[in-house]
């Protein structure tokens, strides 16, 4: 059956979608399960508008499915003297992975700090996560000493 990827910015009425993503995030970082607690905490940053998130979604035309997500805090640079995103969270449901979701997120991603006027997006991943690094240096992050990747944002 055809689908269609659509990337939308998650809102507070999304929790519902978002927060069995964050806790499936948090379980590939080997946290316990803990739904609840991820709602809470979704719930929080929306609501104090400290994140913005962006989920992808298979659409289809009987039904949604959520497929990922990546949150953004915002951050300075003093040095640049303007904002930057810190993309604090990548995750993509794992039979979805290697068909251009997590791509898409991160295009997204770019796109937010581009019309924010952000200088760049900064990135941190586990040192074994390899497929992501790959993936981070695909699209134009520059990895540095201490693993962490920073995007120039024209």
């Amino acid at each position: 059956m055809p689908h269609t990827l659509r990337i939308r910015q998650g809102l507070l009425d999304d929790l519902d979608i978002l927060a069995p993503l964050f806790d499936a995030y948090r379980r590939f970082y080997e946290q316990p399960a803990d739904l609840d607690a991820a709602r809470r905490f979704l719930h929080e940053r929306l609501a104090l508008r400290e994140s913005v998130i962006f989920v992808a979604e298979r659409v289809e035309t009987s039904d949604n499915q959520a497929l990922g997500f990546t949150q953004l805090y915002p951050g300075f640079s003093s040095v640049a003297a303007q904002r930057l995103w810190i993309l604090n969270d990548l995750f993509v449901i794992p039979e979805a992975r290697g068909q251009g979701v997590g791509r898409a997120l991160l295009e997204r991603a770019r796109e937010h700090a581009g019309r924010t006027g952000a200088c760049r997006v900064t990135l941190s991943t586990a040192n074994d996560n390899t497929g992501a690094q790959r993936l981070y240096e695909d699209v134009g992050y520059l990895r540095d000493t201490d693993v962490h990747y920073a995007l120039p944002v024209p």
